[in-house]
């Protein structure tokens, strides 16, 4: 029973993951479609391949993950704990790509595994959630609207007199390697994730004393991510590309580049798991600023907005019924 619960915790584990690639493909790939730099299918394959090789940059937020937001359950409550957690997150992962709303698959899965540790009477490392979860949720969808918008005007500036053909021809190869570098740092924050709640679960089922990720582990949660990725998520696609503002290659290059320094900051100096949808997000907007205020379609961006502050309590409601149910069977 104890290994038939974990290997049907790594099955959903991975299963989370494959919806978090076709989630959050978007936020890779979406500024590049939207202004003709990359063909959608040559967007998503390149996406693909980024993804599969930023997942194994680095491992700070998967730590951060494994230990640093609920104590670490025990024996088949523990499972089902992460078994609620996940399914939490599927659940609200579908919801918000079925209405085409950018929200966090990350917050998702933070937001599922308090939600399944309460109802589970584990504990919950507040000061972690605090600390690495809810303050970077505030302050990064901030920074990304405010970088966003000084590196346009940046770019406004430095290319002022150029010739605007031509430098809009140039920014659509230049958004090629923008792009490349946020898909990149989407495998390197979201793959880590998965790969948390999977030491999690082997830890839990005695099988892994450490911290270290297996090689098996990194592979596997990186492949997952990479074909969900390569499946696509056209519906939030056309949200981020299109209905927040008509963007141009030099838009898209500077919101692009804008989120992925962000995210490597994060990840690597901070080993805080943020949300790459807020940043690009919020990074869209500060760029569209730019043009006039009145640029953005604000209606949709206050939607978008607004999910983000549903998508934990959400998820973690969804995670504390099914670990009740859960528990009710298998208890």
């Amino acid at each position: 029973m104890d290994m038939a619960a974990l290997i049907a915790v790594i099955g959903v584990a991975f299963f989370f993951t494959y919806t978090n690639g076709f989630h959050d493909s978007a936020n890779a790939i979406a500024t590049s479609v939207s202004t003709r730099a990359l063909t959608p299918r040559a967007a998503l394959a390149m996406a693909a391949v980024m993804n599969l090789a930023g997942a194994f940059l680095g491992s700070g937020v998967a730590h951060t993950v494994s230990k640093g937001i609920i104590e670490t359950p025990t024996g088949s409550q523990g499972m089902m704990i992460l078994f609620g957690a996940l399914v939490g997150a599927i659940v609200w992962n579908l919801t918000t790509w079925y209405f085409g709303l950018p929200s966090s698959s990350s917050h998702a899965l933070f937001g599922g595994m308090v939600g399944a540790a309460l109802a589970g009477g584990t504990g919950v490392i507040w000061s972690g959630v605090i600390d690495k979860i809810i303050i970077p949720m505030i302050v990064s969808p901030v920074i990304g609207l405010v970088a966003g918008y000084l590196v346009m005007l940046a770019i406004l500036w430095i290319f002022r007199k150029a010739n605007p053909h031509k430098a809009k021809r140039n920014f659509r190869v230049a958004q090629t390697a923008s792009a490349a570098a946020m898909a990149l740092a989407h495998g390197l924050q979201d793959a880590q994730k998965t790969m948390g709640i999977v030491v999690l679960a082997l830890t839990i089922g005695g099988h892994q004393t450490t911290q270290d990720i297996p090689v098996w582990v990194k592979i596997s949660c990186a492949t997952m991510l990479s074909l969900g990725t390569y499946a696509g998520g056209w519906r939030i696609m056309r949200t981020l590309g299109r209905k927040i503002i008509e963007l141009d290659p030099p838009q898209g290059f500077a919101a692009e580049s804008t989120a992925a320094t962000i995210m490597y900051i994060t990840s690597y100096v901070f080993k805080a798991p943020i949300s790459t949808t807020h940043v690009i997000t919020s990074a869209i907007m500060g760029v569209g600023a730019t043009k006039r205020i009145r640029a953005v379609r604000w209606g949709v961006a206050k939607n978008i907005v607004l999910g983000w502050f549903v998508t934990m309590p959400a998820a973690a409601l969804v995670a504390a019924l099914v670990y009740w149910i859960t528990n009710l069977i298998f208890g």
